[in-house]
């Protein structure tokens, strides 16, 4: 499968497909490689008769095709860009374009959601086009993509800085890259971004986020438990319940499968069974010794209970606040 840069090193040499296909439920590669296609192909005296862009919403595929079409005036190439291409109805109609393109014309498609593989629309375009996945990046896969992101800029990030950005930030890149860029701009006194640095200029609280309650849980320690928990009652726009409940059940769940496989595979077999750094396993260690696999089970059993206390069912109480802080009590006791 291509890759972003595989996308770049081409486009930089000057090797231009006619048409392209970039989709995926991460809008941050094929922004930033249509972004490119638009700053670079065309000099800017020629793109007032040779760039189009067009939104999904707002356009038909006849009017597409109609300029699509067109040749190119005082230029070799005329670009046209789909924007939002999922919003475009009857959008198999462009088939019609796909059959015989013009290779002076740069047709880019973004469609920025998930696409029914098995449509005869979506079969042609795979052997017509040149094309870009760029599915949904989950878990672990964050972290390392924001160290990443950050070593080819020349900086480093601390372990619990990534936390407290993607606990914040969920797992957008677009939305991370955003905050990066602006870190690296602000910081002048170092090449290592810290908590301290998140906490002072994005505004995320080193003491109160998620990572915090689930260290305070995993240990029992119920003042310090209580205290994030009340904190998240009084802030319930910047810490959802439900989002608090999706986090405890994943460090549950991931204890349980320490529980079941820590001596029987190496390290790092272990971290990726359980979908963590190998750096983050020492973490589990105290949790693993205070909560038996009995209690574990009855935790996961706990949080379904409350998820769907949350929602109104089979409860009188739907207050979130203090649901979370009834939840946090009986997790631990």
């Amino acid at each position: 499968m291509k890759t972003y840069r595989d996308f770049i090193s081409k486009l930089e040499k000057k090797i231009y497909s006619p048409l392209y296909f970039f989709w995926g439920e991460e809008s941050f590669y094929i922004d930033k490689i249509t972004e490119y296609i638009e700053n670079n192909v065309l000099a800017e005296s020629e793109k007032d008769f040779n760039f189009t862009v067009f939104y999904g919403k707002d356009s038909s595929p006849e009017e597409i095709i109609n300029v699509c079409r067109r040749f190119p005036m005082m230029s070799n190439y005329q670009i046209v860009i789909i924007k939002e291409a999922q919003q475009l109805k009857q959008i198999e109609k462009l088939g019609i374009y796909f059959e015989n393109p013009l290779k002076s014309t740069i047709l880019v498609i973004n469609y920025k959601g998930k696409v029914d593989k098995r449509k005869k629309f979506f079969k042609d375009i795979n052997k017509q086009f040149v094309v870009l996945e760029s599915p949904e990046v989950k878990g672990e896969k964050v972290n390392t993509w924001i160290s990443g992101y950050l070593a080819e800029k020349g900086f480093s990030i601390t372990q619990k800085a990534t936390s407290m950005l993607v606990e914040f930030l969920g797992n957008s890149l677009s939305k991370i890259a955003n905050e990066l860029d602006k870190l690296i701009i602000l910081i002048t006194d170092t090449k290592t971004i810290t908590e301290d640095h998140i906490e002072e200029n994005i505004g995320i609280s080193k003491n109160f986020n998620i990572f915090e309650l689930l260290n305070a849980v995993g240990q029992r320690n119920q003042y310090k438990s209580f205290f994030i928990a009340n904190h998240f009652s009084q802030n319930p726009k910047d810490h959802p319940f439900v989002m608090t409940i999706s986090f405890l059940t994943q460090y549950f769940s991931k204890i349980l499968v320490y529980h079941s496989i820590k001596g029987k595979v190496d390290r790092n077999t272990l971290a990726s069974k359980m979908g963590v750094n190998p750096y983050f396993l020492k973490d589990y260690d105290v949790p693993a010794r205070i909560y038996p696999v009995s209690k574990l089970m009855e935790n996961i059993s706990l949080l379904r209970e409350y998820d769907m206390k949350s929602k109104g069912v089979n409860s009188i109480e739907t207050d979130q606040g203090e649901l979370l802080k009834e939840l946090v009590f009986r997790l631990m006791n």
